[in-house]
Formats: C-alpha cells, structure tokens, sequence
C-alpha cells in the first residue's frame, strides 16, 4: 500500500532520493509504535537515517501543496465520496516556546489558556470515513512580527497572523479555487466574532457551509415583506426555542456506535450580521438558523447557521453531524500515526510532518478497506441543480429573499 500512494501522492518531489525518505518515513508512522519522532522512525542504531529524515522532512524544499491535492484527487476518486469538507481543530500543547507557533493562548476546545500550537484540518468526510487532506497552522503575532523569530522558523513572507477561523477559511478558498474537487459543504464551528468575516468570504466564492455556532448569538429575523415589521435582534437560543412548537423528530445513528439516536429540530430564516468594518449588504445575506435538543434536554443545545436553500433538514443535521465522523477517526487513526508528534521548530517541517501525516492516516483506511473502492461505490454527496458546471459539481443552492426552506424531516 505504501508503495502505491508514494507512486500516487509523490509524483512531484523531483528526486528520487527525495521519494525514498517519504517511503520510509511514511513505513515509520504506520509501523512504528509510541511517539512517532524523527529518533523512533530512524530505528536503534541509525544515527544516518535519522539525519537523512530530520534533512527531508525540515530542510528539504519540496512543495508539500501538491501532495495534499493529489491525495484530496485520490480520495474522490476511491474512497466512499465525501459529503462535506470538515474542518476539523488540533490543539498540540507544548513544553517550551521554540516550537513554531507556539504561544500561550486561550483554546476554546480546552475551555483555558494553554501553552500550545493551533492547528486545523480540512478532512473529506462521509459517513462511512474521513480524511484529512489540507493542514493550516495558526501563527500568534510574534510569530509574524519578529523578524529573527520569523527568520528562524523559516516563515514564508506571505504568512499572516489570523485566527484558527480565518486561516481554516482561506484553506478552504484555495481548496475551492484551484484543487478541482468537487464543491461540498463546509462544516465548521465558528465563534460569533469570525462569523460575519466567514459568511462574507464564502459567499464571494459561492461555497455552501454549516456552521455551527453558539446559542448566545444574536441573530436578526423578520422583516420581510409589507405587514412584518423588523428585522427584530435575538439570541440565537431564545429564537429557536420560540419555535418549540415546530420541532421535528430525526432518528439517526451516532457515528462508531450501534445505538440510535433522537434529536428535535426546527429553523428559522435569519439575516446575515455585517462585520464590524463592513456595511450590511443590499439585500441582507438570507440564511438558515438550525437548533436542535438531544433526548432529554429541556432547552435547544446546538446550533447551526447555513445558507443551503435546497435540502431537508434533517439531512442538514446529518450533514453537521460528520463532524463526529471526524472526531472519531482522529482518534482512532490519525493519532496513532502521529499527527501531534512533530518536534522540529521549522514551519517547512510542521507541514511536511502533517502532510505525511495525513497520507499515513490515509494508508491504514484504504488499507483495512482491502484497497481501492470503485468510483461507483457511493452516492452524490447532495442533490443539487443539474446545471452542468466544469471541474465541479455546483453547490446546495443558497437562500434566497423570501424563500423559506423545505419543509422534509426524517421522521
């Protein structure tokens, strides 16, 4: 299997030699037990190995961009078709501060501040499994603004400081513009402060999303048309719970579980908020509010805004639901080969790591697979409009004003 996805991914590494270390770096983290540092993939007693991995995955200047297309292309092509792009976050806390953006900060998914690197995947998601494909490593300001920091980090002069959002966002236009994939949803949590930048970005690209957000956002509603006044300003929470009467009941299956599940949903048609530094647009960006209550809960737990205009909603629920998908295959595959395990201090080397990383994870899902799938092996991801489009599949119609959504749940 190794062989094959080297002969698959690698094609662009201009040299021979180049090819060999990732073989037997990529051996390394699918056969190596512990910690998968440079020392442990060399072996005992290889102190030449060892060297000639440190000099390939840190300083050698191969592009690692192409390599993640080309495994994105493959995951398409082979595997069971992705239904989304999940963006997935890494948290790799760390003793010391030499390791390249490194930085005591608050981390949402630890509910502290911690001393650590931010990172993100973007996984291609089913649900039947996951992939991680494209990797982006947020860096705090020092990071970008000391020069001799920057300098020995080897820091590209086009690299920003943004939040883990933001950088996740830009990924996903790059992915969208230039990978030629075909268009999914992007499923994602975004903090009420990046909300607007990430609305405003996607639609410039037309990318349908799911974003899951907190219940405390305020979200504007109403107004349309000659007899509703508005728009009107509420939290997230208190206007779904307001729709408590319209809940729909979905039966589902948690993803790496056997029992079912059952959750209630209802929506309501919400408007774009405009960034700080931006007017609102003419018209106001319509959207979807999503809010669901698990079994038990006496109140709407989650929530999601999309600006999907053509799907029911249970399947939008469905669709926010892989990022479980995700979580469990990063525990159970992506982990294991090392993904957190890096310990150079180079920019170059954290990507590298991370995209060898993730051909790795990709080798033991294949692999337990018993090789390739057909193309055939899956449905569509959705269905969309039929308008043929080139290099791509057209997205989920977004909202439009003064349409509702469909009104279809799985009951």
């Amino acid at each position: 299997m190794i062989d094959v996805l080297i002969s698959l991914f690698f094609e662009s590494l201009p040299r021979r030699d180049q090819r060999n270390w990732a073989r037997v770096y990529l051996n390394g983290l699918v056969r190596t037990n512990g910690k998968k540092t440079i020392r442990n993939l060399a072996g005992t007693g290889a102190s030449s190995v060892e060297q000639s991995l440190q000099q390939f995955i840190s300083k050698s200047p191969w592009d690692w961009t192409p390599v993640r297309r080309s495994l994105a292309q493959h995951i398409e092509r082979t595997a069971q078709r992705p239904l989304a792009w999940v963006v997935q976050p890494m948290v790799i806390e760390k003793a010391g501060d030499r390791s390249v953006g490194v930085g005591r900060q608050f981390v949402p998914q630890l509910g502290r501040t911690a001393n650590c690197q931010q990172a993100g995947g973007i996984w291609l998601a089913s649900s039947e499994a996951s992939f991680p494909v494209e990797w982006t490593l947020t860096l705090p300001g020092p990071w970008t603004s000391e020069l001799l920091r920057r300098r020995r980090a080897g820091i590209p002069d086009t690299a920003r400081s943004l939040t883990p959002a933001q950088d996740a966002v830009h990924a996903v236009q790059r992915m969208a513009a230039t990978w030629q994939l075909q268009r999914r949803p992007v499923v994602m949590e975004v903090s009420n402060s990046d909300l607007p930048q990430c609305i405003e970005s996607f639609a410039l690209q037309d990318i349908p999303f799911v974003f899951k957000v907190d219940g405390s956002l305020p979200v504007s509603f109403g107004g349309s048309g000659r007899h509703k006044p508005g728009p009107h300003t509420a939290p997230a929470r208190e206007l779904i719970d307001s729709l408590r009467s319209q809940r729909r009941v979905v039966e589902w299956t948690r993803h790496g579980r056997a029992e079912g599940a059952v959750t209630l949903l209802t929506s309501a048609s919400i408007l774009a908020t405009p960034s700080e530094d931006r007017p609102a647009p003419a018209p106001p960006t319509p959207l979807l509010l999503v809010g669901a209550w698990t079994e038990t809960a006496l109140l709407p737990s989650e929530f999601w805004i999309t600006n999907i205009g053509d799907r029911p909603l249970a399947q939008l629920f469905l669709l926010a639901k892989l990022t479980d998908r995700v979580s469990l295959d990063f525990a159970e595959t992506c982990e294991p080969v090392g993904i957190r395990d890096f310990e150079g201090r180079s920019f170059r080397g954290w990507h590298h790591h991370a995209t060898l990383a993730s051909v790795a994870h990709a080798a033991r899902l294949l692999g337990s697979a018993g090789a390739r799938l057909p193309d055939t092996a899956a449905a569509l991801p959705y269905r969309g409009p039929t308008r043929p489009r080139p290099a791509a599949v057209l997205p989920p119609r977004p909202l439009i004003p003064g349409q509702t959504a469909r009104r279809e749940y799985i009951r």
